[in-house]
């Protein structure tokens, strides 16, 4: 999940992109959540948008309890989504100082056994957002996220915000799931090859196509086109030059092709490549 102010102006949803030649996966997105003052996303409609540009899959991401229901009974409705739930690490914290966070664990362990629920996520650490008397409930919510992840099979999609030694050093301590994502990956050239020597996916959001993001298309530069994601983490995140509207899974064929000229291959290759990392680590939608 993205946050902050996004800076340019918009007048109405960006136009729809060329669609792609090879149907891809949006592996990241919050259908759950509007913005702007904008009304409730309208699922069916976001769908059949993503569908008519060649994004046909899409992981719906729900990262509180609400999120973390609505997941569940969405997923069951639209055939083209899979769910991943979990306790964002921004929400650990407030959930710990009530005295709720083991059983709002329970929960999400008890909605994970949903069939089409194939991740974990997003959990990890956010140094930004939440200051350091945070820190020990999104540490130990994130240890606990990466066991239910191995105990259930599931992948397990991390938000890492301002925190990437930390991410790692737990990851490892932990000893981490067959299957795992860095969501919205923001690290540099030296975390991303950590990260592919490990064996994990790094999936790349419309960040990458921003004009300061120079440092984050040198680390999608190094990434084996076999441990390549697409997100779009709407509606959050919207690819240049659409910066200040709201995101939509439609939108995910922009950062596709800038991904494409950073890694020097063809749009068919990438999509294909995408499709197939996609439901490795998923399965089949």
């Amino acid at each position: 999940m993205g946050s902050g102010h996004q800076s340019g102006s918009h007048s109405g949803p960006p136009p729809e992109p060329n669609p792609l030649p090879f149907a891809v996966v949006d592996n990241h997105t919050h259908l759950d959540i509007n913005r702007e003052g904008q009304g409730a996303v309208d699922v069916a409609a976001a769908i059949a948008a993503a569908r008519r540009v060649g994004v046909d899959r899409m992981v719906q991401v729900g990262c509180d309890l609400d999120g973390a229901r609505w997941t569940v009974e969405v997923i069951d409705q639209h055939p083209e989504l899979l769910g991943a739930i979990a306790i964002h690490p921004n929400e650990a914290p407030k959930h710990a100082d009530a005295g709720e966070l083991d059983a709002a664990l329970a929960e999400i362990e008890h909605l994970a056994a949903h069939p089409r629920v194939r991740a974990i996520g997003e959990t990890g650490l956010d140094y930004f957002r939440t200051g350091p008397d945070g820190v020990a409930a999104q540490q130990d919510s994130f240890r606990w996220h990466i066991d239910l992840a191995k105990r259930t099979g599931k992948a397990l999609q991390i938000h890492d915000r301002d925190s990437h030694a930390d991410v790692l050093r737990i990851l490892k301590e932990e000893g981490a799931p067959e299957k795992v994502v860095l969501h919205c990956f923001s690290g540099d050239v030296t975390m991303a090859r950590e990260c592919v020597d490990r064996g994990y996916f790094l999936s790349f959001a419309g960040t990458v196509t921003f004009k300061n993001a120079r440092g984050l298309r040198d680390a999608l530069a190094v990434t084996p086109l076999e441990q390549i994601l697409v997100e779009t983490d709407a509606p959050y995140l919207t690819p240049s030059p659409h910066r200040g509207a709201p995101n939509s899974p439609y939108l995910t064929p922009v950062t596709v092709r800038r991904m494409a000229d950073v890694l020097n291959v063809d749009l068919p290759t990438l999509c294909q490549a995408i499709s197939t990392n996609s439901e490795a680590v998923y399965g089949a939608w």
